[in-house]
């Protein structure tokens, strides 16, 4: 029952973010190549995950992307004619994104322990943001964009258990998962924060953003971040 729930609810979701994307408004095509059928990564996928599987996630994380970035027409996004997804032989990151391209390594998900699908679904989640979001043409911090990133999948609960908690990490650019969280953290002290952040850094990027978003430098923002979870 509570898997019936879990995915009535998925779907109500789905629903809810489609309908502010009609069909005829969506130019963007999926591709996803699997370069590695011979190896038992690439072999591993097509038993796992498959072709079909991939192209329509990302169809839906797309469009979940869009929602969360609250970019609703063609003049808000990022323009992109096709997003690529390539399973390749190569050891290192268990993904790698150049451009529209992502590239996902066999050996990882050879070696991946668990669901493989859900773990490949929680990747896609932080690789196609770095495709779809802006970063002030180069100018924001790596950190704050990685942490845009898994902001993505903490939002879409495809988050792993080792994900960090609130009020975790040393420095609000620390990236990932750290950075995520205190983006929670100012999605929740102001709604939309993150929406209109990421708008703001289409051309360019300055910390005074947070400034002029919540009316607190970021550095203020961080130390009540971290007060409001020292006793936890």
């Amino acid at each position: 029952m509570a898997e019936k729930n879990q995915y009535l609810l998925f779907l109500l979701t789905l629903l809810q973010i489609s309908a502010h994307f009609p069909t005829t408004t969506v130019a963007v095509k999926y591709q996803a190549i699997n370069a590695a059928k011979t190896t038992p990564g690439g072999s591993r996928f097509e038993s796992e995950i498959g072709i079909p599987y991939t192209q329509s996630i990302m169809r839906t994380i797309n469009f979940f992307i869009w929602d969360m970035f609250k970019q609703y027409s063609g003049a808000d996004r990022k323009k992109v004619e096709t997003v690529k997804v390539f399973i390749h032989q190569y050891d290192g990151a268990e993904a790698i994104m150049y451009g529209d391209t992502i590239n996902v390594s066999s050996i990882y998900l050879q070696g991946y322990q668990g669901d493989l699908k859900w773990e490949f679904t929680s990747l896609l989640h932080h690789e196609m943001t770095h495709v779809f979001q802006w970063d002030g043409e180069g100018r924001a911090p790596i950190g704050l964009s990685e942490g845009m990133a898994d902001y993505m999948i903490l939002k879409s609960n495809y988050y792993p258990a080792g994900f960090a908690k609130p009020g975790t990490g040393d420095k609000w650019d620390q990236g990932y998962d750290f950075t995520a969280r205190f983006l929670e953290y100012c999605e929740e002290t102001k709604s939309g924060f993150v929406a209109q952040l990421n708008k703001m850094m289409r051309f360019n990027y300055s910390d005074d953003y947070f400034f002029e978003l919540t009316g607190k430098p970021v550095g203020q923002l961080w130390s009540e971040y971290k007060a409001k979870y020292s006793s936890l």
